[in-house]
């Protein structure tokens, strides 16, 4: 989850940009994703991934992009006490987070960037990866980097989220948003939808060298005490309303009623449930 704040820390399927955050704002942006992002999108998949760990040989487990710890969590209960977990990130202010929440469990966080992991060949049992690799440049080295580490055997789960449309509460929000911004968004703004292709994700698995392998998609819900704190968290952590923020910033109170009623219309208003979608994708070595 966490690589997703060196391009601005968002929502799922929101919107990234590539702007750098000073050192508070950065952590008020990690707790707010933590905060609101974290059980809207990310709890539901943590507990899926979780389903899906086999504990049984499992010695030692990596999670990259762990970011606030949702998925590690999960990892940590699911796996023996006695298997080591090492839960890293790119961004130091998502970690931190991460260490106060969870610093009571045997964790060893490390701050890593997935292209050059500093793990021995052969090391590893299981390596996971939530909604991060959509951020990663280099996708063929950072996969050819979990095949080297893994060892005969292990494991490699991670997962990736599928079309905006297909998560239509972060579309919603979006489609709201653009209507007040009169210049087209940058490319960088699709990065967290980038791995919605299941044929792309299986070539990249198998010309890595995995062989067994699986892509599903998984549909779940989202769910938000309100729409309107759903409209609220998507406006604050959004950075696409920091877009609008800057060119329209007397917009801003009429975006967030108009997106609680549509939220409202569309989903509840309390609670606001609504679908998402994401591709579990597995391998092994």
């Amino acid at each position: 989850m966490g690589y997703i704040f060196k391009h601005q820390m968002t929502g799922p399927m929101a919107d990234t940009s590539t702007k750098t955050l000073s050192d508070d704002n950065a952590g008020q942006s990690a707790n707010h994703y933590d905060e609101f992002f974290g059980p809207l999108y990310f709890e539901p998949y943590a507990i899926e991934v979780a389903k899906r760990i086999d504990p049984a040989g499992v010695a030692v487990v990596l999670e990259i992009a762990a970011g606030t710890g949702r998925v590690t969590r999960h990892i940590r209960e699911r796996i023996s006490p006695k298997a080591r977990l090492i839960a890293s990130d790119i961004s130091e202010e998502m970690l931190a987070v991460a260490k106060k929440k969870l610093g009571n469990l045997d964790i060893d966080w490390q701050n890593i960037d997935a292209q050059q992991l500093p793990f021995s060949d052969n090391s590893i049992d299981l390596v996971i990866c939530c909604f991060g690799y959509m951020f990663v440049p280099d996708k063929p080295t950072a996969f050819s980097e979990v095949f080297r580490v893994l060892r005969p055997g292990g494991h490699f789960i991670f997962t990736s989220w599928d079309k905006l449309e297909n998560n239509p509460a972060s579309y919603t929000s979006r489609r709201i948003a653009k209507q007040y911004l009169e210049e087209p968004l940058p490319a960088s703004y699709d990065l967290p939808t980038s791995m919605s292709d299941e044929r792309r994700i299986r070539s990249l698995l198998q010309d890595t060298g995995f062989s067994k392998l699986s892509v599903e998609k998984v549909k779940l819900l989202s769910v938000s005490p309100s729409a309107k704190e759903a409209a609220l968290g998507f406006v604050q952590g959004g950075s696409v309303y920091d877009e609008v923020r800057k060119r329209k910033p007397g917009s801003i109170e009429e975006i967030k009623t108009r997106l609680e009623k549509e939220l409202a219309d569309q989903f509840g208003d309390a609670p606001m449930i609504a679908p998402i979608s994401a591709l579990i994708s597995q391998a092994w070595k």
